[in-house]
């Protein structure tokens, strides 16, 4: 009687296997484990980008627009006024590669010397 109960106790668990593919249901539980223990951290390192690219923006000198805000209010005051929009446009256009150009340069440079460092160290 016993000998029973166990085996239909082990042929319902195996039908219940069969049945939500224990293979699927392993997956779903690793990916939820991992998104949960990857988001567990987001909002730390999240805070500290998003301080880092304030800082890094604040530390532009350009007058050009640094936000949506800012460039969704510039297009407000300039609505119908097509001209002086591309005027802007152009301007801010021009500033924008420069400021990309003094960029670029400066991390070429820190490159190299970092390249520099390295190949002197594994020497």
């Amino acid at each position: 009687m016993m000998k029973k109960l166990i085996s239909r106790v082990v042929a319902s668990i195996s039908s219940l296997f069969e049945v939500f593919q224990i293979r699927q249901v392993l997956s779903v539980v690793m990916v939820g484990f991992l998104l949960f223990t990857t988001l567990a951290e987001l909002p730390n390192n999240s805070r500290a980008a998003t301080k880092t690219i304030d800082k890094a923006v604040s530390q532009d000198k350009s007058d050009r627009p640094k936000t949506t805000g800012q460039w969704n209010k510039e297009a407000r005051q300039t609505e119908g006024e097509t001209g002086e929009r591309l005027e802007r446009i152009g301007k801010e256009s021009a500033e924008a590669v420069k400021d990309f150009g003094e960029m670029y340069s400066d991390t070429a440079k820190r490159s190299v010397r970092a390249l520099k460092d390295n190949a002197a160290q594994s020497n």
